[in-house]
């Protein structure tokens, strides 16, 4: 399934922005639930229900994404239209609610990963299928390269637009007209982490945390020494998922355009495992991939994501299979 981008919308930025606020996302009827932490916390999981037996596909949101993202609707819509399950977790603080415990979340969190996955994997009849976009595209590399045969219990999996080496995509944010996606993301991450000082004074510096005008300055004053990490250097090298793909043994999907904003193609690693598909088409953008005449479809990244889970489907998913409906 080769990515073509449309003629009448050309260029990383208008593929990344177009799809994500001009394309209508198609309907969705969730079904939330929310499961306390070990640590005091909580997670809510937006879930859709499909028929009894079929897989369930779980989608890892990207930086301050939820299930309302773009990419979540039309990915969940057409695991309704072929009468699958699905589940989007959201990362601590992306529900529409404070979480209540100092940590957030980031790129590197295989272990938040681990404990989704498996409880989710407990209460799956069917098989499972697991997929993250950008930052959760890269945490769930992260987890999958950690685990290795671990993970083996997942039929595939898809990274899309995983900020594979976290360096080389903070420089792509710090400058020009990528400056335009800092800033968004600083707008609702610097009012959680205010929110996050009232209840826990002296958590973070805070004036440091409003100067900062770019994700290096605000991973040093949050993110990093938060979940364990000695400053942003220290994070960003740590938590980049080039580092592990070659330990992946799940069949995985990891695609990436070379025109996407937030890391351009000359940073892409080129190795990888053998259970690794690494596809970087020319265009698509981060996490856009529009398709079709004006005024445009967001409907091949999931038929792209579902060719590769029916393509790898194991002996679990193949049995299924063979229990759907038939269609008249």
């Amino acid at each position: 399934m080769l990515y073509r981008a449309p003629a009448w919308l050309p260029g990383g930025h208008l593929q990344t922005i177009y799809p994500a606020t001009c394309v209508a996302k198609p309907p969705v009827a969730y079904r939330r639930e929310r499961w306390p932490t070990g640590d005091g916390d909580f997670i809510d999981v937006d879930f859709v229900d499909g028929q009894p037996g079929q897989p369930l596909v779980v989608l890892f949101h990207g930086l301050e994404g939820s299930s309302n993202s773009h990419y979540a609707r039309s990915l969940m819509a057409a695991l309704q239209a072929r009468g699958w399950s699905g589940a989007v977790p959201h990362f601590r603080g992306c529900s529409g609610e404070a979480n209540l415990t100092p940590r957030f979340y980031h790129s590197g969190d295989a272990v938040e990963v681990d404990w989704i996955v498996r409880k989710l994997h407990a209460r799956a009849p069917g098989p499972l299928y697991v997929a993250g976009v950008s930052l959760g595209g890269n945490a769930l590399l992260r987890w999958l390269g950690e685990s290795g045969h671990g993970a083996d219990f997942v039929e595939a999996a898809c990274a899309i637009s995983a900020p594979l080496d976290l360096a080389r995509g903070g420089e792509a944010l710090s400058s020009g007209l990528n400056m335009l996606y800092t800033r968004m993301f600083l707008q609702t991450l610097k009012p959680k982490c205010l929110a996050k000082l009232e209840r826990y004074p002296g958590l973070f510096d805070r004036a440091a945390l409003l100067q900062a005008r770019d994700l290096y300055a605000f991973d040093n004053v949050v993110t990093a020494p938060l979940h364990g990490y000695k400053d942003t250097d220290d994070y960003w090298h740590r938590a980049s998922a080039r580092h592990v793909l070659d330990a992946i043994t799940v069949p995985t999907l990891v695609l990436n355009a070379r025109n996407d904003p937030f890391l351009p193609g000359r940073h892409l690693p080129e190795n990888a495992s053998k259970a690794v598909t690494l596809e970087y088409p020319e265009e698509g953008g981060h996490v856009g991939f529009p398709a079709g005449p004006f005024p445009g479809r967001i409907d091949w990244l999931p038929r792209r994501i579902l060719h590769f889970f029916d393509t790898h489907a194991g002996p679990r998913a193949a049995s299924a299979a063979a229990t759907e409906p038939c269609e008249a």
